[in-house]
């Protein structure tokens, strides 16, 4: 299979293209811009139902999701995550996983397995309570709010706000903290961190979803009072 990644970093879009027939992708519900006509999509609980809520519920996925299978070669898929930014190709050999933020997850090959991981008592900002873990071999396509920026550790520490963390590999160790004192949570617009520790890589949005909350919540329409 064939993937291009084209206008990012702001709105990135992915173009899929078959190399034989009964190859297939895994694609998150929604993502689909357009396909070719033969191009055969079968909707599904992957994994079951049980498997499919917890996605649903912990990872912040969707409950159904798409599997496109080519009738032949040549045939095309064109996809774009729901919010504006880049779109990011990971492969997994088999012998790492990799954690995403709820959310972030476009499509991926059949080979990889999807499922949810507890994030920590205190919870990822912005990410939600859980993870999507993204193990197997095979490529996985994720998606970033604004540019992308990734960043290669080689050990020590490094401190990334919640908000802003997309993706990470699981030879990295995290703990969430809170930014200095009490007055620093509650005023610095900070909030929780994430620390995290050891060799692997780890990839970050430019943009926070709470952040623009913050900023679009003066503006909301307030019904006058009688």
């Amino acid at each position: 299979m064939e993937s291009q990644i084209a206008h990012g970093p702001d709105f990135a879009s992915l173009t899929l293209r078959f190399e034989r027939a009964g190859e297939s992708v895994l694609v998150e519900a929604g993502a689909m811009i357009a396909r070719d006509t033969d191009l055969v999509m079968k909707t599904q609980l992957r994994g079951g139902l049980g498997a499919s809520l917890k996605r649903s519920l912990l990872g912040g996925e969707s409950l159904f999701q798409n599997t496109f299978t080519a009738t032949r070669p040549g045939q095309v898929l064109r996809l774009a995550p729901a919010v504006e930014g880049e779109i990011v190709q990971h492969v997994l050999s088999g012998s790492r996983t990799l954690f995403l933020q709820s959310g972030a997850f476009v499509a991926c090959a059949p080979e990889v397995t999807l499922d949810t991981k507890w994030g920590g008592a205190k919870g990822f900002f912005g990410a939600g309570l859980f993870l999507l873990k993204a193990s197997g071999a095979g490529p996985v396509w994720f998606a970033t709010y604004g540019a992308l920026h990734e960043v290669e550790l080689t050990g020590g520490e490094y401190v990334v706000d919640n908000a802003h963390l997309v993706a990470f590999e699981d030879t990295l160790t995290y703990s969430v903290e809170k930014v200095g004192g009490l007055k620093s949570l509650l005023f610095s617009g900070e909030g929780l961190v994430c620390r995290m520790r050891g060799t692997g890589r780890v990839w970050l949005q430019t943009r926070s979803p709470s952040s623009l909350a913050w900023f679009l919540h003066p503006f909301r329409p307030v019904k006058a009072r009688r």
